[in-house]
């Protein structure tokens, strides 16, 4: 996992083992840059991980971040819309609440990111007044942590590897099934790990959880109705493959006939991509991965 701020939780990653300042910004009103319940890290090192703008009010919020490592006090602070601070306006014309917290608890923040590890989400609640953090209920703001999206890649050739390649780069966690890829292989590069698969014949696929998308990129598609028939019935939230809508018609066929009920094969995605009909391997990528992040992004269900 890249740890460079991409990452929802490197910020958090950095003040587990490092002394600094968590900023949150707690609300938004009208257009925003980023979202209520992001976080940002200011070492006292100078570090700085993740963003809560484009950059237009990251050098004022260093500045006050310095003070509440002084104060030992949480600071709240308004931008743009609503605040007194009328030469830092925020450019997108709404407005944002930040909280800076010195120096938290650690011990509760390494507990915390190990949910997410486990693939458990996590509820880490921050006491706006005094910045005392607590996992689960409690009084104050309540930042809510899902484990890190993970691509599951089922695949042979260029299309494949080209996918898990800018799916790594990312910073998403990726694995990699499949055969005939480069000598020396990809595994190791960014978040990439490799499974060479001989032989798909028999295989069974680990199963993926909700916050997993997996993707299929064969030309032969001999295989796929074998490691679709094990997956679709599991909590990932995005499952689909590359190929024709004729290809998809016969895959769908095959399903059935070995007992797969309609409710499963629903959740095959119909549309694999935000561009049709791809040939090149890295649009075909970029245009697959769109797809899933759109998907990711979209309300959970009531029970997530």
């Amino acid at each position: 996992m890249l740890d460079d701020g991409s990452s929802p939780l490197g910020a958090l990653r950095y003040l587990a083992r490092s002394e600094g300042v968590l900023g949150i910004i707690t609300q938004t009103e009208g257009a925003a840059y980023r979202e209520p319940g992001a976080v940002m890290a200011f070492g006292r090192d100078g570090a700085r991980v993740g963003s809560l703008s484009s950059g237009c009010i990251e050098d004022d919020l260093w500045e006050h971040a310095q003070r509440a490592l002084a104060q030992g006090l949480p600071v709240a602070l308004r931008y743009g819309t609503g605040s007194a601070f009328f030469d830092l306006q925020l450019p997108c014309g709404g407005g944002m609440s930040v909280l800076l917290v010195p120096r938290p608890d650690r011990a509760i923040l390494t507990e915390a990111l190990a949910q997410t590890r486990a693939r458990q989400p996590a509820r880490l609640t921050i006491n706006t007044a005094t910045g005392a953090l607590s996992l689960g209920e409690g009084e104050g703001f309540a930042l809510e942590l899902r484990p890190e999206l993970r691509f599951m890649v089922f695949g042979q050739g260029i299309e494949a590897q080209v996918f898990a390649r800018l799916a790594g780069g990312a910073g998403f966690e990726v694995d990699l099934f499949g055969r005939d890829f480069p000598s020396g292989g990809i595994g190791g590069r960014g978040n990439v790990r490799l499974h060479v698969i001989d032989s798909f014949r028999g295989f069974q696929p680990p199963q993926p959880d909700r916050w997993a998308a997996v993707t299929l990129f064969f030309h032969s598609h001999d295989h796929e109705a074998g490691i679709l028939a094990q997956l679709l019935g599991s909590e990932a939230f995005y499952i689909g493959a590359q190929g024709s809508r004729r290809a998809k018609d016969r895959l769908l066929a095959e399903l059935r006939a070995v007992g797969l009920a309609e409710p499963l094969l629903a959740r095959f995605r119909d549309r694999f991509g935000l561009i049709p009909s791809c040939r090149d391997p890295r649009t075909l990528a970029v245009s697959v991965l769109a797809d899933v992040l759109g998907a990711a992004a979209k309300p959970p269900a009531p029970d997530a």
